[in-house]
């Protein structure tokens, strides 16, 4: 059965039941005699310096899975380590990485709204949702998701892809960026791709979404078609852009990330 998203247990943490402990963007994972694995409640009561904080959000195979929240920079016990999220692409099964980015969002959540922005009293967690509450003046907090586009701009038989500022690594990717208050995500997609590669587009197409725990983007994905312009990149977003054939593609993104399926997408249509 895949995870299915929940919020009260029937009763509490069951040894058994899944732990997904985070501390600075990166999650404690078991270190056995082969592949790296979801420790176990039981597992974590056992370490001497155990979670702050601890939330259920659903189950997976009929295991319960809880976030928690560990005190920070604890050093990794015998037999456990701590992982970034990105290290897992390709070492651990995909749905599980999803649950885990799941409750990395929760615990950045948890972690950065533990006073109310209004009144500055310490947040509550609200007992009949999914929600931080202020005993104070009332306050409701709910998770935040960032919602940012990604699309594939297309001309001809060629790909719009760029290598951004912020890419740890030397790959090209298709544009993406943040949705500004007031705007659709259309005009997100016009703005975005003009602002930092100087093109314009048209007949702009939803395909699909992924929620992207890095910390907390939820990504729409668009394709579109050049319209007018010449690559002009932002040196503040972009260091290189470019137009691509399908049989002559720079590195990219692993197969994990929607902008890998919109550039596996491209090849597929422009072979």
């Amino acid at each position: 059965m895949p995870f299915v998203s929940g919020f009260q247990p029937s009763l509490g943490p069951a040894p058994r039941a899944l732990c997904f402990g985070f501390d600075s963007g990166k999650i404690l994972l078991k270190q056995a005699e082969g592949p790296l694995c979801i420790p176990s409640i039981e597992d974590v009561a056992a370490l001497r310096t155990g979670p702050v904080w601890q939330h259920y959000f659903g189950e997976r195979n009929g295991s319960a899975c809880w976030a928690a929240s560990f005190a920070s920079n604890p050093p990794a016990p015998p037999g456990f380590v701590w992982k970034g999220l990105r290290e897992l692409f390709g070492r651990m099964e995909e749905e599980l990485i999803w649950v885990a980015g799941r409750a990395g969002q929760l615990v950045h959540w948890h972690r950065n709204h533990r006073f109310c922005g209004h009144c500055g009293t310490p947040m509550e967690d609200h007992p009949q949702e999914r929600a931080k509450r202020c005993p104070g003046c009332g306050l409701l907090n709910h998770p935040r998701v960032s919602p940012a586009i990604i699309v594939a701009v297309v001309k001809g038989r060629e790909l719009l892809l760029a290598h951004a500022v912020r890419f740890p690594v030397k790959f090209y990717s298709v544009l993406a960026g943040f949705v500004e208050p007031g705007e659709t995500l259309e005009e997100c997609v016009q703005r975005e791709v003009f602002e930092e590669t100087g093109v314009q587009v048209q007949n702009i197409r939803y395909f699909g979404s992924q929620p992207w725990p890095f910390p907390d983007s939820l990504m729409v994905a668009f394709t579109a078609e050049h319209a007018a312009g010449d690559i002009r990149v932002n040196p503040a977003e972009i260091t290189d852009a470019g137009w691509f054939r399908a049989d002559r593609l720079p590195e990219i993104p692993p197969p994990i990330s929607i902008a890998r399926r919109l550039i596996d997408w491209f090849c597929a249509e422009f072979p």
